[in-house]
């Protein structure tokens, strides 16, 4: 089962709504939007290569560009890295740039548009009790 699916399938066991489709997405004020980044480990590497490649190839001088906010940054055991940025819209092709000159090799990535749910949710629940 893909990713995107097993995903689905704990929203849904969780009782979640899922967002309507005419829903429309909270846009920032500043013109900016949330992306998720999902660093996937080679596993074939051990992490020693991993970070040895990595700075080598600049990763850790040039991600997050100077100026992108980092919302969130967690390891996911047994699968790498995921962080979420603040990007302003005319950014975005910078952020992929950085991605693919430093972090391609150690890691695959996976990109992902995002905004928050949880104010929507609380919200929801709220409302159910």
């Amino acid at each position: 089962m893909s990713f995107r699916l097993t995903a689905l399938a704990a929203l849904l066991a969780t009782g979640m709504a899922l967002p309507a489709a005419t829903q429309t997405v909270p846009v920032s004020a500043s013109g900016s939007i949330l992306l998720t980044i999902f660093f996937k480990h080679d596993q074939s590497k051990s992490l020693d290569e991993i970070n040895g490649q990595l700075a080598k190839n600049g990763y850790y001088k040039k991600f997050p560009p100077e100026g992108i906010e980092v919302v969130s940054w967690y390891v996911m055991m047994g699968i790498g890295q995921v962080v979420t940025l603040r990007v302003p819209a005319d950014r975005l092709r910078e952020v992929n740039r950085v991605v693919e000159e430093s972090a391609w090799g150690p890691y695959r990535t996976e990109f992902y548009p995002t905004y928050d749910y949880k104010p929507i949710a609380e919200q929801q629940r709220a409302k159910a009790q």
